[in-house]
Formats: structure tokens, sequence, C-alpha cells
């Protein structure tokens, strides 16, 4: 029977894994050439395998170590999150947050959820909706925080990202071949008829409206039964539909800000908790605004 691994030399092995270098390792560790060696060589022995080839140019992984590498990067993370939470300081207190129904089932979900677990003391409130909702909730003191769209830089924020909003349409149909083009749209929304509408009027596309709806899930649905072609964000375009791209006529609707909203009124180490988590759940779409339409 095999000793128990111990996490730091787990830790050490991925470290000179990723390095492909002892060297190399042992700089970003902190330690000496020789202790990384020797801790290789102990960890090898734990396993009853060699876990590196040795070459003039540094190692690469056995069979063995490939095998052994998953193991050791889901240990070492969980090691890590298990330290993060037992050092976070616990918060208490009600929170009310904002979001747009577009992040509803992508960016936020598990982020909230991870923050209503290590912060179980923590009352946490959400508002699904969409901007014109969030920033009167945000006027009338319902919400702390809100996160909220921006099309022509005129809100005061935090930016969050920069999230374009395209047209999309299924990959199974060929709706934007057909003139006029069926779309899908907000009821009443001066942001399609400013931008949706308009950009398809600016490259001269017939359309014809086939379907109305108050969420981005109904035009997310629309979609995708290949009922129409919709303006949707990017980050949030579903399974089985496509961008529509410039080189096909249809240009990128907007460069939508994404941006976070404070309460002035509402302050304290919760909701500070909340907006780090917030910005960091944001850190995938954080790109410049320059690269936005790349």
């Amino acid at each position: 029977m095999y000793p128990p691994l111990e996490s730091d030399l787990l830790r050490i092995f991925v470290a000179v894994a990723q390095a492909g270098n002892v060297t190399h390792a042992a700089d970003r560790l902190g330690r000496t050439q020789s202790a990384i060696s020797m801790q290789v060589r102990k960890l090898e022995e734990s396993v009853g395998a060699t876990l590196f080839e040795r070459g003039p140019r540094g190692v690469a992984l056995t069979r063995e170590g490939q095998r052994l590498l998953p193991y050791a990067r889901r240990i070492v993370g969980l090691v890590d999150e298990t330290t993060a939470a037992m050092r976070t300081v616990p918060l208490d207190g009600p929170v009310r947050v904002g979001i747009p129904e577009e992040y509803n089932q992508t960016v936020l979900p598990n982020a909230l959820a991870a923050f209503a677990e290590v912060h179980p003391d923590t009352e946490v409130t959400v508002l699904c909706g969409y901007t014109a909702q969030q920033l009167a909730a945000l006027e009338a003191d319902e919400l702390d925080l809100a996160i909220i769209f921006d099309w022509c830089d005129g809100v005061t924020g935090e930016l969050l990202a920069i999230d374009p909003t395209v047209w999309v349409t299924s990959v199974a149909h060929n709706r934007h071949l057909e003139r006029p083009m069926p779309i899908a749209v907000y009821w009443r929304s001066s942001w399609c008829r400013d931008f949706a509408l308009r950009s398809l009027e600016r490259h001269a596309i017939p359309f014809r409206t086939a379907y109305t709806c108050d969420t981005s899930g109904g035009l997310r649905s629309a979609v995708m039964s290949g009922l129409t072609v919709a303006p949707l964000s990017r980050s949030n375009i579903p399974p089985g539909t496509r961008e529509l791209t410039a080189a096909e006529g249809f240009p990128p609707i907007d460069a939508s800000r994404v941006v976070l909203k404070r309460n002035p009124r509402r302050s304290g180490p919760t909701i500070d908790g909340m907006a780090d988590m917030i910005r960091k759940s944001f850190g995938p779409l954080a790109v410049p605004a320059d690269q936005a339409f790349g």
C-alpha cells in the first residue's frame, strides 16, 4: 500500500510539469534546484513510478506523469480554494444586486452561488431585468449594485467588459438569406429602434418583425428554433446558432459597455465583497474596447 501523497509534493510536481524545467520551477517556487529535485524524487518514490524524463533542455512527463497531472492539479486547486475560503472573513448582512437577463444563465449564476456559500450569513437578493429597470431600482434605493448596459458612453460607473450585440442566426436554417429577413426584437424598445433596426436600414437589408418579446431568453428561443434572426450579446450566443459577420454584410450592432453601478447611499464590506465577486466573474469578457469587434 502506497503512503498518502503530500499536497506540497504535488504542487511542486505541477510546477515542474508546467515549467518543463526544474530550474525554472525552482525560481517560481522560491526554492533551490536541488530541493525541488529531491522533492520530485520523493514523490516518485511515493507513487512507485518515474514521473519525468530528463533531457539536456529540461524535463518531460512520462506516461505515468501524464496520468498523475490532472489529479495533482485538482488536488492543488482544492487546497488553494480551501485555504482562501478559510482565510476569508465571513460577511453578513443583506446585499441587493441587479443583473441583466443576458447573464442570468452564463456569467453570474455560479459566482452568486459561490458567494452565498462562502458567506452563508449574507442575504443575497437578485433582481433580473433590463437596464431601465435596474437604473430605476437604484434610484428608488431598491438595489445596492446593478450591472447595466451602456451603448452611448452616457452612464457613469465601473466598466466591467465590452460585450457587443451582434445578429445571430440558426446554424441549421438560412433565415438570414430571406428577404425580407424575419427578425425578433424587444417589444417597444428604443434600443431596438435606434440600434438594431437602424443597422439593418444602414446596410439596406429588408426585414420584417416576426417575433416580439420582453426578454433576451425569448430572442434566444426564436433564433434556436430557426424562426428568426435576432440581436444578441456576443457572450450570449446559444448552442446551434452563430454570429452573422461583417463579411456577410452584418457588422456588430453596438459596442455595449457592461457597467457596474453602485448605490451612493449604500456601502459596507458585504457590498464591497459582492462587487469584487462580480468584477472577477466578468474577467473573461474584460477585453479592451479596440478589440471588441475582433
